[in-house]
């Protein structure tokens, strides 16, 4: 087959950015759902939302105390204090429907609405209590202590744009002004294929000449956190036809986890180039340069390396950033960035983009050691990567760089 790369090694490699364009030029459209607002922490708002009510939606108290006019306080003084009698209580809730008097107050507690008549709260600290009178000896503002309708929000404020990402803050904000479901970008359907003849299931004890399975795990923690939800094939063996029965599944993308190479048994890349399209085979990139991007019917592929830091590397750079691009996340990698010196010098190849494991010493950053591909504890051990550019070729001794730090941002 003209498609066929086993054993020939790659015809092209393509640039990173070559890689990142064709997959943000293929990237689908972005759908929408609604959903109950108890269901949306962490999902991004399709459209804008605007209160439609004010709140608080009445006056009310701010403070336990006493509701008065400021009127009756104008002449209080130490000298010549102002004695309120005491007629009623109100609490929240429940307004109070008799008129008030001159010289009259109300108990009030906090949050309860207002006496129409009354325009002040005087905290019951600030006042003697003579049986059922108050004493009040200085005068207070007009408004002390009173909450004003839309003090919060504003009815017609626009309160969350659309592409925010929804925190909890932002559910019990949407919920008081009556908002009990919000149309958010849908998770995209990510389907897992693992292929390889020598994988033990993920969690088993490795034995014999076998491995076990760490890309399955490790790609679904990588897809819960951007965002999108995983179905599985789990362990394909390195077979045409059971391969390509694994990519009948109805989803928006397919991430196959080893099979991506050059080898004989690599016969993924030859099916996806028969059965769909192979837009991307190889790219300048150490490690992970293995990686196949393409399309099969209308599904987005990702073809990633078996070597787990590959993997890891090969997720974050493409196939995580369709994910995050289309739950509305963006493209950017999703680590916390540091700039540091280098403690060290780190050498590249012009031309390739290298990920580099790197851990942070006194306030400088090293290589982890060993970097190889198949090195995942590299990864483990390390605080984060840095990534070398193309041009640089390589980095001296004191050079600022940016890490991308591993812990969550």
């Amino acid at each position: 087959s003209r498609h066929d790369v086993r054993m020939s090694g790659f015809a092209h490699r393509s640039s990173v950015a070559e890689a990142i364009a064709w997959i943000d030029s293929e990237i689908p459209s972005l759908q929408t759902e609604k959903i109950a607002l108890d269901r949306s922490t962490d999902r991004v708002l399709a459209q804008a939302i605007t209160s439609g009510v004010d709140v608080p939606g009445f006056r009310r108290g701010m403070m336990d105390g006493f509701a008065v006019r400021a009127s009756d306080l104008r002449k209080a003084s130490e000298s010549e204090p102002v004695v309120l009698r005491v007629v009623g209580d109100v609490y929240p809730g429940k307004p109070y429907s008799s008129p008030l008097s001159s010289m009259h107050a109300i108990r009030i507690m906090t949050g309860a609405p207002m006496p129409p008549e009354c325009d002040v709260v005087i905290p019951v600290e600030d006042v003697r209590l003579q049986d059922d009178q108050i004493v009040v000896s200085h005068p207070v503002a007009t408004g002390k202590h009173v909450g004003l309708p839309g003090e919060d929000v504003a009815s017609g404020t626009l309160v969350l744009a659309a592409g925010r990402r929804i925190r909890p803050q932002d559910i019990g904000l949407l919920s008081s002004i009556g908002i009990d479901a919000v149309e958010v970008l849908c998770k995209p359907r990510v389907h897992l294929i693992t292929t390889g003849n020598e994988l033990l299931p993920a969690g088993t004890p490795p034995k014999d000449f076998m491995i076990t399975d760490a890309n399955s795990p490790m790609l679904e923690s990588l897809i819960h956190r951007d965002g999108g939800c995983v179905t599985s094939a789990g362990i394909v063996p390195d077979d045409p036809e059971c391969i390509l029965k694994a990519f009948q599944a109805e989803v928006e993308i397919i991430i196959v986890s080893g099979g991506s190479s050059v080898g004989l048994e690599d016969h993924v890349p030859q099916l996806l180039a028969e059965h769909g399209e192979l837009g991307i085979h190889g790219v300048q990139m150490r490690p992970s340069s293995p990686v196949g991007i393409g399309i099969f019917k209308t599904r987005l592929v990702f073809l990633l390396p078996g070597n787990p830091v590959s993997c890891l590397c090969g997720y974050d750079f493409f196939a995580g950033r369709a994910i995050r691009k289309l739950t509305g996340r963006g493209a950017a990698l999703p680590y916390r960035e540091q700039r540091l010196p280098l403690g060290e010098s780190m050498l590249s190849v012009e031309g390739r983009k290298d990920y580099v494991r790197v851990q942070i010493e006194e306030g400088k950053v090293t290589k982890v050691m060993p970097q190889g591909a198949a090195m995942l504890f590299s990864a483990v051990r390390a605080d984060g990567f840095v990534v070398i550019s193309e041009e640089a070729g390589s980095l001296k001794t004191g050079e600022m760089v940016t890490v991308y730090l591993y812990e969550p941002r």
